[in-house]
């Protein structure tokens, strides 16, 4: 979807939609953020994700809005998921 900068590190950022169950009729999906450089730091070294935070009637309909997201509403959604 993107790459950001946060904190002098790079991130790639992915949506995921998830499994859902045959019955349910809504997609849902959640935001990976991947660093994208090699760093020293050990404390950051695996990719982190958002809870689901696309809930919607299809897989287009869940790209559209995660399109629709702005650079700082990224960053912000980023800085929940680090410790």
């Amino acid at each position: 979807m993107a790459t950001v900068a946060h904190e002098g590190r790079f991130w790639d950022v992915y949506i995921e939609i998830q499994d859902s169950d045959p019955h349910d009729r809504y997609v849902r999906a959640r935001l990976r953020f991947s660093a994208a450089d090699e760093s020293g730091d050990d404390e950051v070294t695996d990719d982190v994700f958002t809870a689901p935070i696309f809930i919607e009637d299809s897989p287009d309909a869940i790209y559209a809005r995660a399109r629709s997201l702005h650079n700082e509403q990224v960053l912000g959604l980023l800085r929940s998921c680090l410790p």
